[in-house]
């Protein structure tokens, strides 16, 4: 029996050793592995607005689940809390705090703190400058007929500018302005269209470039537009559409039928074949005979007129009247002249070739 029991004893004993035994080993690995399931802090951003404040934001993953709280400081500086939070939804998001000239260039440090935990950030504020927009901007009609805007903006010496402008409210143009300038000039606008200008500015490379512009300014308009929304279509050109669309086929049918009137139609598409004929100049044009063949085939010689003229000699002796008459034509091989002997006499009636024999010799 006592053996029985100090068996139980030493039974119960193990169990509760190695009961707690495990509860040390979970209470050990839940503290081991509190900071892997605790929530990471968010990202503080800040930045200078237009050289009189630092504003400070937590937000840009969300609004945190708790109401964080903030101080900061510059180097060589005391830390500071937060006097003016901002808010969504009462949980506190950014901070906002006094800047004093030149201190962006200094390290600037903030901690987030939540109960018992603390969050410390360093950030270097020189390129992280916004200014305001610029103000006061204005427009007039200057005595070279341009077209000139004028703006303020502060410490003019440090800030350079970027205008956008738009006419009849098309695409938008942009162009810089250097350093200093807080001015811009349009060329010889139109009176019959509409301008409208904006401008944003930002601090120059001169002193200490900042990496963003600021918002654009208020627009600026100048200058008259009838059609103000760019994707109204023009009535001018609605209005010849329609009188084009009518008068086009009217015109059309009209010429047609002039064409039709004074066959003109079969010239135009049917060229008429040239007709032949046999005078030598239509021939010559038909053919379209060079120069060359055209000469060779006029005359190369030169010949002379020769005049023929016939005689009919009647003897008039009675004794003679039975012999046949006897003709002499004597032709000069010179001038083709006709040689009548002097013996014969001058009257002459015509040949006829029934009654008489004729001896002709050439």
């Amino acid at each position: 029996m006592c053996d029985a029991s100090i068996l139980r004893c030493r039974s119960s004993a193990i169990v509760y050793f190695h009961g707690a035994t495990m509860l040390s080993k979970l209470l050990l690995l839940l503290c081991l592995t509190e900071h892997v399931f605790a929530k990471e802090p968010p990202d503080v951003d800040c930045i200078v607005v237009h050289v009189s404040s630092v504003q400070c934001f937590w937000n840009k993953q969300g609004t945190p689940d708790v109401n964080y709280t903030i101080s900061s400081w510059f180097i060589n500086e005391a830390p500071s809390e937060c006097v003016t939070y901002l808010s969504d939804n009462s949980t506190n998001i950014g901070c906002i705090r006094p800047y004093k000239k030149s201190q962006r260039f200094s390290s600037f440090f903030t901690k987030l703190t939540y109960g018992g935990s603390t969050f410390q950030t360093l950030h270097d504020l020189k390129a992280k400058v916004k200014l305001n927009p610029p103000s006061n901007l204005s427009v007039q009609n200057g005595s070279d007929s341009n077209l000139w805007y004028y703006w303020n903006q502060t410490s003019q010496s440090c800030v350079e500018s970027e205008v956008r402008y738009r006419i009849n409210n098309k695409k938008w143009q942009t162009s810089e302005v250097s350093v200093g300038r807080q001015q811009y000039c349009i060329n010889l606008p139109s009176s019959n269209s509409q301008y409208e200008l904006q401008v944003r500015s930002k601090i120059g490379s001169d002193c200490g470039e900042s990496l963003f512009w600021s918002d654009w300014s208020e627009p600026v308009v100048w200058g008259s537009n009838n059609g103000t929304d760019p994707n109204q279509p023009d009535n001018s050109m609605i209005v010849w559409t329609a009188v084009l669309s009518v008068m086009g086929p009217f015109t059309l049918i009209l010429l047609v039928m002039m064409l039709l009137h004074h066959e003109r139609l079969r010239i135009i598409f049917i060229p008429v074949v040239p007709k032949p004929s046999l005078i030598h100049h239509d021939i010559e044009n038909w053919l379209q005979m060079s120069k060359g063949l055209k000469e060779g085939f006029k005359a190369s010689y030169n010949e002379r007129a020769c005049t023929v003229r016939e005689y009919c000699h009647v003897s008039q002796s009675d004794s003679e009247s039975s012999n046949s008459s006897t003709f002499s034509v004597t032709t000069d091989q010179t001038d083709c002249s006709v040689f009548i002997p002097s013996n014969e006499s001058e009257e002459s009636t015509p040949c006829s070739s029934s009654s008489e024999e004729e001896q002709v010799s050439v």
